[in-house]
């Protein structure tokens, strides 16, 4: 029998380890782990996210700050803004939600947050230290840090022996998830969109992670029998069988077909999504923890 991983019930957990993490550091130190979250625009997929982010974190108990602005804000506003939030103490965690209008330098904004505070772990100093194996005092991007809970559900700590395979290379998700396999002792493998017989160094892995953007892309015959299977990809597709104008969500693995194979494989939606909220939640109570010199929660 195939076990469906269900990232909604490994993330009610860390959202309860959260919530207890940070409700001792409020008893103990008085302190209330603060997270600000800045959105710029109207996009509504993005208001989706953030509203759904705000929620989480006032239900963990945290002091939850939204910043919106408009699509017109200048460069030198939102880094004024992110400015005031690093000098803020009582803000351990600043999120600024991506994408952000054309018109704004997205990168210069991420690397100006405070590495301390940059709960999604995307500024290069909290890479290079995931990159030099240093988990312990760096933030880990929130996606790959969840997803690598759930390849532990299946596999426990370490991972020698097993050969990983991620199909992606992004700085956001493909990197840093190569990076955290290969710190449990994985082999590991990256391949893209230039690799050679993709297909074949697929059925090489043990554990497959799929994060490449493509719907149902990786099939049956991709997967090793007996591979765990991690499908990152959220795709919107037509689905006139539930009627006109209709969609619905599919990963990049062929989730009926690969549910033969695998031994052990995400569904989408309710995989590696949930899991990446958590973690969110996760790195600002670490932060908050970090930010008082409490030795911060482990996840």
């Amino acid at each position: 029998m195939t076990t469906v991983i269900d990232g909604k019930v490994a993330a009610a957990s860390v959202i309860e380890a959260v919530k207890a993490a940070a409700a001792g550091l409020e008893a103990e130190a008085g302190v209330k782990t603060g997270l600000a979250v800045v959105i710029v625009g109207d996009d509504p997929a993005s208001h989706t996210y953030v509203g759904a982010k705000g929620r989480m974190a006032k239900e963990c108990g945290f002091n939850s700050i939204q910043h919106t602005l408009p699509a017109e804000t200048t460069q030198g506003e939102l880094a004024k803004l992110v400015a005031s939030l690093n000098d803020d103490p009582s803000i351990h965690g600043i999120l600024v939600q991506l994408p952000l209008p054309k018109h704004l330098n997205s990168d210069a904004i991420i690397q100006s947050i405070r590495p301390e505070k940059d709960v999604d772990g995307l500024h290069v100093v909290n890479a290079g230290k995931l990159a030099t194996g240093d988990l312990a005092t760096g933030l880990i991007s929130c996606t790959p840090a969840g997803a690598m809970l759930l390849v532990r559900s299946i596999h426990g700590e370490d991972l020698s022996g097993l050969n990983a395979v991620v199909i992606g290379r992004s700085n956001l998700f493909g990197k840093p998830m190569a990076q955290l396999l290969l710190n449990a002792n994985a082999t590991v493998t990256i391949a893209h969109s230039r690799t050679k017989d993709l297909a074949s160094v697929a059925r090489g892995a043990d554990i497959l992670v799929a994060a490449v953007g493509r719907p149902e892309m990786v099939k049956a015959s991709w997967i090793k029998p007996g591979a765990t299977v991690i499908d990152v990809g959220i795709n919107r597709i037509d689905a006139p069988e539930r009627g006109e104008g209709k969609s619905r969500l599919v990963g990049d693995v062929a989730y009926a077909e690969a549910s033969e194979v695998a031994r052990a494989i995400t569904p989408v939606p309710g995989g590696v999504g949930p899991m990446t909220i958590a973690m969110l939640m996760a790195n600002t109570v670490i932060g908050a923890h970090n930010a008082d010199g409490k030795v911060p929660p482990k996840f």
